[in-house]
């Protein structure tokens, strides 16, 4: 019997020559991702150890992403926690890079290779291939104190693209669509991998974006199949794949669905759950107090260029907050070069230091009691971005950028 992409990447990492969905193996981890969103917590354990050590520090990545700049006396000392520990350890370490995920593609991630992220959105590094899964405190201890974890082998759920995406139709469209489809259960503990003709229409943002949000499905991880896109990808970033893997014909999934992508139109997910899908058409109108575009899933350069090429020549309306916040450094400082910034800020927009912003809800930006945010972040439930009884709504680049200029919820055709 065949196997899946996730299940061969498993096989490769627990040294076995097959494995099967439902079995548990131990497995060797190739990195081991943190952020300032728990990485405190995870000190305070590893200090209560009887002989602390570190397996291999080599494979370590810490990125303070979450609240930067620190915005309280007790966030700046879980940072200082961090950063003397990553000091002292020699751990490699990122602060004012960017957020987290956005960091590690663009400096460390590549085809095959398993990897733990203190994390949810880990899921994300299956644009190139990769097994990313998003793990908490205790499992990740375990990891970066022994080299390995234990993995219960994930079913997967298929989806075979076919045709293009529609001109004003976004990669976040589709999986905003599928997770509308499928449900916030319906890839519970799976992996989702992605084929056919129509993902080599999809750019590495492109599938950076659809991987990053699979885990609102309740994925335990996503995987593109790896092609020339992929490759020249990590060619332009200096890197060769650990391993290229594709599901063999025989392979078993849970089920499989086809999906042409010329069908699939503008979407927003309404408060508060990010399954909660319907048209963008259907929420025209609707009053909003901010904007923001950034994220690990929306925040890179071809977003960027989406939003400012709808907003140049014109204005944030007077009554909405709109904040664009760039992904990573490198995005930003590419952002200034074409005058994306310049754009945005001449329209009135409010350009933020790469990092999680109000995505993440604790510092920047956050929205006050009724308030409504239209978000390309990655969630949308209560409280998320604010006052428990505040509002977010998630859609692409563009809607975002639209409605931060009709002060309302809006399409890009309506601007």
């Amino acid at each position: 019997m065949g196997m899946t992409m996730a299940e061969k990447i498993i096989a490769a990492a627990a040294g076995v020559e097959t494995v099967k969905a439902g079995d548990i193996h131990t497995v060797e981890l190739d990195r081991l991702m943190s952020n300032d969103g728990t990485t405190h917590l995870t000190i305070d354990m590893y200090n209560q150890l009887e002989n602390p050590h570190i397996a291999d520090v080599s494979k370590l990545v810490w990125i303070m992403d979450h609240n930067v700049p620190c915005d309280s006396t007790k966030t700046a000392a879980s940072h200082k926690k961090m950063r003397d520990f990553a000091k002292k350890h020699q751990i490699k370490f990122y602060e004012g890079a960017g957020v987290c995920h956005q960091v590690m593609m663009e400096n460390h991630v590549t085809s095959g290779e398993l990897i733990f992220g203190a994390d949810s959105h880990t899921c994300a590094y299956g644009a190139v291939g990769a097994f990313g899964t998003g793990v908490g405190c205790t499992d990740y201890l375990y990891a970066m104190v022994t080299g390995h974890s234990w993995l219960l082998v994930p079913e997967t759920l298929k989806f075979q693209l076919t045709g293009k995406l529609r001109e004003g139709v976004y990669a976040r469209d589709l999986i905003l669509s599928i997770i509308g489809m499928i449900g916030a259960n319906g890839a519970n503990y799976m992996a989702m991998e992605f084929s056919g003709e129509g993902l080599k229409t999809l750019n590495i943002s492109d599938r950076i974006a659809i991987c990053n949000l699979c885990v609102e499905a309740g994925a335990k991880t996503a995987l593109m199949e790896v092609d020339d896109i992929t490759l020249d990808y990590l060619k332009a970033h200096s890197r060769e794949p650990k391993h290229i893997f594709k599901s063999d014909e025989d392979a078993v999934f849970a089920k499989v669905y086809n999906i042409d992508l010329a069908t699939i139109q503008p979407i927003v997910a309404k408060p508060h759950f990010v399954d909660n899908v319907v048209s963008a058409k259907e929420c025209v109108g609707t009053h909003i107090d901010e904007a923001f575009l950034g994220s690990c899933n929306n925040g890179r350069i071809e977003d960027l260029r989406v939003g400012a090429e709808l907003i140049k020549g014109k204005k944030v309306h007077p009554l909405v907050r709109f904040l664009v916040v760039p992904a990573s450094a490198a995005v930003y400082q590419q952002a200034l070069s074409e005058g994306i910034i310049s754009t945005f800020m001449d329209a009135g927009a409010i350009v933020m230091n790469p990092n999680c912003s109000v995505c993440w809800g604790s510092c920047q930006g956050v929205i006050g009691e009724n308030e409504v945010l239209i978000s390309t972040g990655t969630r949308n439930f209560k409280g998320r971005a604010g006052h428990k009884d505040s509002f977010v709504y998630l859609a692409s680049a563009a809607t975002v950028t639209a409605s931060a200029i009709k002060g309302e919820i809006a399409t890009a055709d309506m601007v």
